[in-house]
């Protein structure tokens, strides 16, 4: 059985990581038995989460992980597609990953406030003094990283602007589908359902999350994805019906 490693639930969100939910969402739709686990993080082979063991094969990152679950057994998430439209799916996996995941992280990360909300339970079961010194060590290594990504050069309102622009874009090219690509999932669902409800996550007051509410079909394309696949997540269906 595969073992995906993950960090687990928080924020009324199936993973903290929309990585590793998307990672998930891929097992999921390619209807493979596995487990997860939240305690691999020290082990992971890239320093970051997910990673999955197969059988003792050990891949990390959601991109390399689709590309063993697609080699390995055999599955095409995007069946259906022709070249044009595989083209335009991978655009906006790089989009939600490459551009808007950062001004998430920004908001996150940066604002004290969001911080206090979210990110500082990551570190609530560490011993003393170490729940204090460690969120400061992690916090300054997060805001180098978004500084070296480039989007923590910008003002707090450019990087709203950008990831608005993204939120937006994702939006309008979804319209009225059932899912992104159409009438039936494809492997971008993984990518943008991990991202877009994240972006809806009430725990973080961020116009971001502003943007997000601002699009029905935003919300609605959450929902059906979340009755589907994460009907457990009470939270989760209420905040996108």
């Amino acid at each position: 059985m595969i073992t995906l490693y993950t960090f687990g639930p928080a924020f009324g969100l199936p993973d903290m990581s929309p990585f590793v939910t998307k990672a998930e969402m891929l097992l999921k739709l390619a209807r493979l038995d596995y487990r997860t686990d939240p305690n691999g993080f020290n082990k992971a082979p890239k320093g970051k989460l997910p990673y999955i063991d197969d059988d003792g094969e050990v891949i990390a990152d959601s991109t390399f992980i689709r590309r063993h679950i697609e080699r390995k057994y055999g599955i095409d998430f995007d069946k259906g597609l022709d070249a044009e439209q595989r083209a335009t799916a991978w655009a906006f996996e790089r989009m939600f990953e490459d551009h808007a995941y950062w001004t998430f992280l920004h908001a996150r990360w940066v604002d004290q406030g969001n911080f206090d909300r979210g990110p500082r339970v990551y570190f609530e079961r560490m011993p003393m003094p170490m729940r204090l010194i460690v969120p400061r060590i992690a916090r300054r290594q997060l805001k180098a990283q978004i500084m070296g990504q480039g989007i923590g050069r910008h003002s707090d309102a450019e990087i709203v602007e950008l990831g608005t622009r993204s939120l937006d874009a994702a939006a309008a090219f979804l319209g009225q589908k059932t899912y992104m690509m159409g009438e039936e999932l494809s492997g971008l669902d993984a990518t943008a359902f991990a991202f877009l409800a994240g972006a809806l996550c009430p725990i973080f007051e961020t116009p971001l999350r502003t943007a997000a509410e601002r699009h029905d079909n935003v919300k609605a394309y959450v929902g059906r994805i979340t009755e589907r696949f994460y009907p457990d997540y009470g939270e989760l269906l209420q905040w996108t019906a």
